[in-house]
């Protein structure tokens, strides 16, 4: 034994100073071993749609159901069924409805116990009994475990559980047991749960999700282009803030930044209302109005231009001083002609459909005028600041990364940036040139020394690597050629607005290109998936979410509301259990109160991507992996006590 062996089994000796304490170890990790793997959630692409993201949440996009056909069968009938899910999801809400319409409620509250019962049961079956007893509430822990533990020794195990349910129903305590059961069963039913990107922008409420992420019991992010950039923002990066700002202020959801996070936007709303006074600001109508007075929409149709002209001052500052970042292209408020109010882009002159620029200097189009630079000022001293945003992001940061490989299964956002031939693309940044899963390494590492480095040059280049990821051709989460904000803006001309995606999103229908991407980043290609979002599957076209026989899953089918008009869905997510892979196809989810009253559930479609010719245990997954390394530890430990090299402590 070496000296490093010598010491990893001394420290493991303080954990099991005994052969009896390492045997029993190993006795339990093994059973461990030949469990049923647990179920794996995926989503992405939420876009800050809190209500249908919560929904999903529940009901585990068919989990739930699924368990209870399983304990019912034809027992009980569809609409029971139905009833008993919408109990599971909204446990409060669906017992004040039941009380006003159920004329035995005490009745009703014993056979809703019994049933909930029987599905908490089934969903812990997978389970270590110490880890169903952390997913159990302190209050009600141990009277749960007796309701849902099989007790040998108990003769009249019917009558024992009719006491313990009665005794509940006397005391008042129902509908405590049934919320507290309801909560168990959810958080039971998915074990681990992946989100493959973009939480915020778009959608009104990201900050609650990211409030419930804080809270959720097992979860992991790889980051999108959108989250990337409010965590620049969080960063300080004065162009991250300027595009976060935009991107709320046009979706009508200042609420998020004021209301949400604390964001004071007074001092741009005032600079906005001085500088734009009697312009109409007509090119920045807001996609989402969210009902507002005509007088506040004018206000932030005005606040909505200030931060755009702001936005493209600071992205020519970082485009110019950053030149690897090959974003040139987007520096375009030198090539406007103030006087005439055109532009010239690809040999073409252009009319501009807003020729008003008070705070642009010609001559040095890119510089903010004092009063801009005020207003980034304290605005971005207001996101350094801001408790709740600064702890959503260390959440990201913690339990988030650009791709996670986890079960054989290669997870990431957007795509692997390529050239046509399918070969990986070289990126040059910061004097070194990156590709493939390298790539993805070198950008990761810059995100985190944006907060966590010591040296100010470092820091500098982390942050300014997250505004590159959330804009630029070769960011393996945006994949597009050019961002298009300017010409949407000001120019009548559609064909400008095309942005060319990345040929991987055409050679990733191509098995070989599943194949090289796995092989890449270490993966077993015969088992292996790709699963990613980003790019909404555009089912009313035909296209399909699995590509290449199932090796490549794309998850992103329209959580956002924007994209339904062009998905004709609300979203795809994708279930892995212990049977295998199961897509699921969501409905728009309308709101919480009909999903409650009318028992209406989101899941449209499911089908299966891959079944399992034998159920796959825990010993087959990266967990497995690593109870089975602990399993080689504790025999050696186990043996060093035996030939003396580590004494007991008994």
């Amino acid at each position: 034994m070496d000296n490093t062996e010598f010491r990893y089994l001394e420290q493991l000796s303080k954990l099991y100073p005994t052969i009896g304490k390492a045997s029993t170890e190993i006795i339990n990790l093994q059973s461990i071993l030949n469990l049923p793997k647990g179920t794996e959630h995926f989503l992405s692409d939420i876009h800050g749609e809190y209500e249908a993201f919560s929904h999903v949440l529940h009901n585990g996009s068919g989990a739930v159901r699924k368990k209870i056909d399983d304990v019912f069968g034809h027992t009980l009938s569809n609409t029971d069924k139905s009833a008993l899910a919408t109990l599971i999801y909204y446990p409060k809400q669906k017992i004040e409805l039941v009380k006003q319409a159920e004329p035995d409620i005490v009745n009703w509250y014993k056979i809703t116990l019994y049933r909930l019962i029987e599905v908490c049961k089934v969903v812990s079956s997978k389970y270590t009994r110490s880890k169903v007893r952390k997913a159990l509430p302190e209050d009600y822990g141990y009277i749960i475990e007796e309701l849902i533990t099989e007790k040998s020794e108990v003769l009249n195990k019917e009558a024992y559980y009719e006491s313990i349910v009665n005794t509940i129903v006397e005391i008042g305590n129902s509908e405590e047991f049934i919320i507290a059961l309801a909560k168990v069963i959810q958080q039971l039913v998915i074990d681990r749960l992946h989100i493959l990107g973009d939480i915020f922008d778009r959608g009104p409420a990201p900050h609650l999700i990211m409030d419930r992420m804080c809270r959720y019991h097992s979860v992991d992010f790889q980051w999108g282009n959108h989250d990337i950039l409010w965590m620049g923002a969080a960063a300080g990066h004065m162009a991250c803030i300027a595009n976060v700002i935009r991107n709320s202020v046009q979706y009508g959801n200042l609420g998020i930044l004021e209301d949400g996070y604390g964001i004071n936007m007074l001092p741009l709303a005032t600079f906005a209302l001085d500088t734009y006074a009697e312009d109409d600001c007509a090119c920045f109508e807001l996609k989402e109005k969210n009902q507002v007075s005509d007088r506040e929409n004018d206000m932030v149709m005005k606040m909505h231009k200030a931060i755009v002209i702001i936005k493209f001052k600071l992205e020519g500052q970082i485009a110019r001083a950053r030149e690897d970042f090959g974003l040139q292209d987007r520096c375009l408020l030198h090539l406007i002609d103030y006087e005439k109010g055109t532009i010239v882009l690809e040999g073409k002159e252009y009319e501009l459909l807003d020729k008003s620029f008070p705070t642009i200097n010609p001559a040095d189009p890119y510089a903010l005028t004092e009063e801009e630079a005020d207003v980034m000022r304290r605005l971005r001293n207001s996101f350094l600041h801001c408790e709740k945003l600064q702890r959503h992001v260390q959440l990201l940061l913690s339990r988030g990364s650009l791709y996670k490989i986890y079960n054989n299964n290669l997870l990431y956002h957007g795509c692997v940036p390529m050239n046509e031939d399918g070969s990986f693309t070289e990126v040059t940044l910061f004097g070194e040139t990156h590709k493939g899963k390298k790539l993805y390494d070198m950008l990761e590492s810059y995100v985190r020394k944006a907060f966590f480095a010591e040296d100010k040059e470092e820091k500098a280049k982390g942050a300014d690597i997250m505004w590159y990821l959330w804009n630029a051709p070769n960011s393996p989460i945006y994949g597009r050629s050019k961002m298009s904000t300017f010409e949407r803006y000001f120019i009548d001309d559609k064909d400008l607005y095309i942005e060319v995606k990345n040929p991987y999103y055409q050679l990733i229908e191509k098995t070989e290109t599943a194949i090289n991407i796995l092989t890449e980043f270490g993966l077993s290609v015969e088992t292996a998936h790709i699963i990613n979002g980003h790019v909404p599957v555009h089912r009313m076209a035909g296209e399909s979410p699995v590509k290449c026989g199932g090796k490549v899953i794309v998850i992103d089918g329209g959580f956002s509301k924007t994209y339904r008009r062009e998905t004709g869905i609300a979203g795809y997510t994708l279930v892995y259990n212990s049977y295998g892979l199961t897509l699921t196809a969501h409905e728009p989810f309308v709101s919480k109160e009909l999903a409650i009253s009318k028992e209406i559930d989101i899941v449209s479609r499911q089908e299966a991507v891959e079944r399992m010719y034998h159920r796959m245990l825990v010993g087959d997954t990266d967990q497995g992996k690593m109870i089975k390394e602990r399993i080689e530890d504790l025999k050696k430990l186990i043996a060093a006590y035996r030939c003396g090299e580590i004494v007991e402590k008994r």
